[in-house]
């Protein structure tokens, strides 16, 4: 369908918008009295349990389609939910946010690689000048100048943080298009919970939370209204519409468009914490939608790498 890219380029960008709000919630119950891995579970666990029933609508009784992409379920929960967010709260223990950010998003150079040297898909010039005018962009985004030295264990952590957002860019981007997109999410996410819970109750994690009120855009409110938004916000509506743009998209232009989750941060930041983003900041994001842009023209130039089955599923429920 010739209107699908433009529908996918839609789904990728509400999907990084919605990603970019989960640090905008977690901010006042990691302050209190929640372990940064507990808010993670939390928003991943309630997300699955979510969309399990719009999942079950979707499959119909077609159990053979999900027993033959179990194993696609399992490395996408393990990469694209656990890892992904495992490495990244690990990575800012030791790293600032921003630094860990930036790491993480160096996955999109390995997706780039990735479908060079598994699937053949040399890239162009303008998809070489996209990829380093958005990482450009990105550290201007993330005003890195007052980082200092760098820990190289949080370095690692932040690598891994990166190896596992290629993953979920990847294998979002070549899932079997019979496998409708609400139960690729939702059963990623019933795997990353799963695989976060084991890892704090073996005490590789962290697990701690609180009842007790927080602040949140400068109001006092139970802790319920930020778990909400974590969980309805920034991983039912991200995750789901993240997974149907990809499908759409191709793996390595929805990491590209992903970028933009940083400028939508910051956007977020400014408009609900108040904290306003400086002209260099405002600098990255121009950048960073100019390399989203080189690589969409690029993509438009050579024809589609990486085409869609025209047999895949709607974007929500189909």
């Amino acid at each position: 369908m010739r209107e699908r890219p433009g529908v996918g380029l839609g789904l990728a960008l509400l999907s990084a918008l919605t990603f970019a709000t989960s640090g905008t919630f977690a901010r006042p119950l990691i302050t209190g009295d929640w372990s940064a891995e507990a808010v993670v579970l939390a928003r991943v666990g309630i997300a699955a349990l979510v969309l399990a029933v719009p999942a079950l609508l979707a499959l119909r009784g077609r159990w053979p389609v999900l027993r033959r992409n179990a194993g696609t379920l399992v490395v996408f929960g393990l990469l694209g939910v656990a890892l992904a967010q495992a490495c990244f709260f690990n990575a800012v223990r030791y790293l600032p946010v921003g630094v860990a950010l930036l790491l993480e998003y160096l996955g999109i150079v390995l997706v780039v690689g990735w479908m060079w040297l598994v699937h053949g898909q040399r890239p162009r010039l303008l998809t070489v000048a996209g990829s380093l005018t958005a990482l450009c962009g990105l550290v201007f985004v993330l005003d890195l100048t007052g980082a200092g030295r760098l820990d190289p264990v949080g370095v690692l952590w932040g690598l891994g943080a990166g190896v596992g957002l290629a993953g979920y860019f990847v294998i979002a981007g070549r899932v079997d298009p019979a496998l409708p997109s609400v139960v690729m999410a939702s059963g990623g996410m019933a795997v990353g919970a799963l695989v976060l819970l084991l890892l704090g109750l073996v005490g590789a994690l962290p697990l701690r939370a609180g009842t007790a009120d927080v602040s949140f855009a400068g109001h006092e409110m139970s802790w319920l209204v930020p778990i909400a938004g974590l969980s309805l916000i920034a991983a039912v509506v991200a995750y789901l519409t993240g997974v149907a743009g990809a499908r759409l998209l191709g793996a390595r232009l929805s990491s590209f468009v992903g970028l933009t989750e940083v400028m939508f941060a910051v956007l977020i930041a400014w408009l609900v914490l108040g904290e306003l983003p400086s002209a260099v900041q405002l600098l990255g994001g121009a950048l960073i939608v100019a390399g989203v842009a080189l690589v969409r023209v690029d993509e438009l130039r050579g024809g589609r790498a990486e085409p869609v089955d025209e047999r895949a599923d709607a974007p929500a429920l189909a």
